[in-house]
């Protein structure tokens, strides 16, 4: 059997791609600007917040989640979000050490 497209690239390719992909949404972009600003909130408050329906919020919170952006306890019937600071530090050293990359043996266009 055939190698996958993922397992052709090296896992800090396969993780950047999946960071940027998740951060490719303006919708989740929005979503961790007002987690960032309220410190937490509930699904609801993103609703009335960003103007998306709830299933929509849902998955996209859920993307999030799965990239480990984000974390969420269960609060009663809803559930409260917050940035998970650790991942963000990861992610953004990650980011950094990416953007600021250069290959010595080239030279500038």
């Amino acid at each position: 059997m055939g190698l996958t497209k993922s397992e052709k690239f090296t896992d800090s390719q396969n993780e950047l791609a999946n960071i940027a992909k998740v951060l490719g949404h303006p919708a989740r972009i929005a979503i961790l600007q007002h987690l960032f600003n309220s410190k937490n909130c509930i699904c609801g408050d993103l609703v009335e917040s960003i103007g998306l329906a709830q299933p929509t919020i849902s998955q996209h919170l859920k993307e999030l989640k799965k990239l480990g952006l984000i974390k969420g306890e269960i609060e009663g019937t809803s559930i409260c979000y917050c940035i998970d600071q650790k991942k963000w530090k990861e992610i953004g050293n990650l980011l950094i050490q990416f953007l600021e990359y250069q290959d010595s043996t080239s030279e500038a266009c």
